[in-house]
């Protein structure tokens, strides 16, 4: 198993298609597919949380937000 940090955005799509593929095997957990992507998931979302960061919606701007959809 050659699992790598993801450090670059080129690594980040390999990963996210890696995942992808994964996804659609739907592999058992505790298997070495099943490890695979669990680990690899792991890694797209701390890369996501450092490189894509969402802030806090205001309360106010969310109330408001819903509000106007109904």
């Amino acid at each position: 198993m050659d699992i790598r940090p993801i450090r670059t955005a080129a690594d980040y799509t390999a990963a996210l298609n890696e995942v992808s593929a994964l996804m659609a095997d739907d592999p058992e957990l505790g298997t070495p597919d099943g490890d695979r992507l669990d680990i690899l998931g792991t890694l797209v979302q701390a890369y996501e949380a450092r490189h894509y960061p969402i802030d806090s919606a205001d309360p106010v701007e969310a109330i408001k937000f819903r509000m106007d959809q109904q």
